[in-house]
């Protein structure tokens, strides 16, 4: 077993995932840490498992009948690892979780790698992000509360959307260089203790896509560990470039997600004006759609919002 193990989960993103993994490779052989590669692709339909298997034959790929979504496919390597299973199978110290819609910069693996390892307090890192023009991607955010679905749905002033009243964190912590303490990375980059995989679990497959990292980082921080984002470490990201192929159902798993995250960390009152307001943002969205299948999925949350209890 490696010092670190990195997942990577494919859905019809074959050239997207081929570059990840050669620029995640060329980092691993210049700057370590010695690392195993597992890719699990979820039912691909454009090649992605025959071709990452004939390029990088040192990957160990399962190619998933069915799509599994992203926390069951992850889920499923992390088994294959080894978490959750009752025997005296070695663990590698940490996990990456990395989306294949990235391209790592030289040294960020093992900046990621040494921050988390060098602080026993810290249980999760993740790295800064940039898009694929080189400009700031903000990469961690405060845990979502009504403020941020406020700014989702309705009128706020524009210098509020790229502030911490919308979640985000202060550019200027990021061009510090210096790692800082979040609520939650975005789930391209996280890398995580193996400890704290083994106190908290895996990711809770409830969620079938979008806010599973949430979740996870909040039991993180209820487990007693703390949270960073290390700007040191550089990854470009092309943001969406996978769930942008099922527009419709992209927005009704990320909305069905969000109002489970809200019922499950939230409390009561707190859950029940989100959704309120998320049944308003999806009336008002569904009325400006341009086309029946979106705006039959702003109806699909509307309902699910009001028929929550």
């Amino acid at each position: 077993m490696s010092d670190l193990a990195v997942i990577i989960v494919t859905w019809n993103v074959r050239e997207l995932a081929i570059g990840a993994l050669r620029s995640l490779f060329a980092d691993l052989d210049a700057n370590g840490p010695d690392a195993d590669v597992y890719v699990i692709d979820s039912a691909s339909s454009d090649g992605t498992a025959a071709v990452i298997a004939e390029a990088f034959p040192q990957v160990k790929l399962t190619a998933s009948a069915e799509n599994l979504g992203f926390g069951r496919a992850n889920n499923l390597a992390l088994r294959q690892i080894g978490f959750g299973e009752n025997t005296n199978r070695s663990l590698p110290k940490a996990v990456y979780l990395l989306n294949p819609d990235t391209i790592t910069h030289p040294g960020a693996t093992r900046k990621l790698y040494d921050t988390l390892l060098a602080d026993s307090n810290l249980g999760l890192v993740g790295a800064r992000l940039e898009y694929e023009d080189g400009s700031f991607q903000h990469g961690a955010f405060h845990f979502p509360g009504l403020r941020q679905l406020w700014v989702e749905f309705f009128p706020t002033p524009g210098r509020l959307y790229d502030s911490e009243f919308n979640g985000r964190y202060p550019r200027a912590l990021y061009d510090a260089g210096k790692p800082f303490s979040v609520d939650f990375t975005l789930g391209a980059t996280m890398l995580l203790r193996s400890e704290v995989i083994e106190q908290t679990g895996m990711f809770d497959e409830n969620f079938f896509m979008y806010c599973e990292e949430i979740d996870w980082a909040w039991r993180i921080h209820k487990a007693g560990w703390d949270v960073r984002s290390v700007p040191a470490a550089l990854v470009t990201h092309l943001s969406g470039q996978s769930t942008a192929q099922v527009r419709p159902q992209s927005v009704v798993n990320l909305w069905t997600s969000r109002l489970r995250l809200y019922r499950k960390h939230h409390p009561a009152w707190k859950a029940a004006v989100a959704r309120l307001m998320i049944a308003a943002g999806m009336w008002l969205k569904a009325r400006e759609a341009d086309n029946d299948a979106l705006r039959e999925a702003y109806r699909t949350i509307q309902s699910k919002a009001l028929g929550q209890q």
